[in-house]
């Protein structure tokens, strides 16, 4: 594991933030659909405004963690769970432990929050260093884009986790504009 980088703070994201979030969120991911997620999550009632965090270095945001809910059918019910996404951090600034310490402290808050799980779609090379694991075998259904291994459904447990939580993953209509 990476030291911490140095120089970098992390705080809930605020008004003032959100051009250059989206600047950020477009650099690293190199397109605009990402940016309209975060920017229609924020306008829905599944964002959680404490777990939308920047990291901050020299006055500048140099990268963005959100976690929002989204819903889990659990077979004809629905319950809200934690999800994180998307995670960018600035090319520029990428490769430095700054996406690492975004992680860990949004777990850490969606945690304290009393969140029982986070889902994501992700890198099963980089988010098990975190303790996410593939969500299948724990009952947790994601579907995912035909380009994405299976284990890129990926889930970690909290405190709160209840392990008869089972279901399929309904993306909130924020993630319309990608394609899953």
């Amino acid at each position: 594991m990476r030291d911490e980088p140095s120089g970098v703070v992390v705080r809930a994201e605020c008004e003032d933030d959100f051009e250059a979030i989206g600047e950020v969120v477009r650099l690293a991911f190199r397109s605009h659909v990402e940016g309209r997620i975060v920017r229609d999550i924020r306008a829905s009632d599944y964002y959680i405004p404490e777990l939308a965090l920047v990291a901050i270095a020299d006055d500048q945001v140099v990268g963005h963690v959100m976690v929002s809910h989204t819903d889990l059918d659990t077979g004809g019910a629905r319950q809200r769970i934690a999800m994180l996404s998307p995670l960018a951090v600035h090319p520029g600034r990428q490769g430095e432990g700054i996406g690492g310490r975004l992680v860990r402290d949004v777990i850490e808050r969606a945690d304290a929050r009393g969140e029982g799980l986070i889902v994501l779609e992700g890198s099963p090379l980089y988010y098990p260093r975190f303790g996410f694991r593939y969500s299948v075998p724990e009952g947790i259904i994601i579907h995912l884009p035909d380009w994405a291994p299976p284990e890129a459904a990926m889930m970690i447990p909290l405190t709160a986790y209840r392990p008869e939580l089972r279901g399929t993953v309904v993306y909130p209509p924020a993630f319309d504009a990608a394609t899953h």
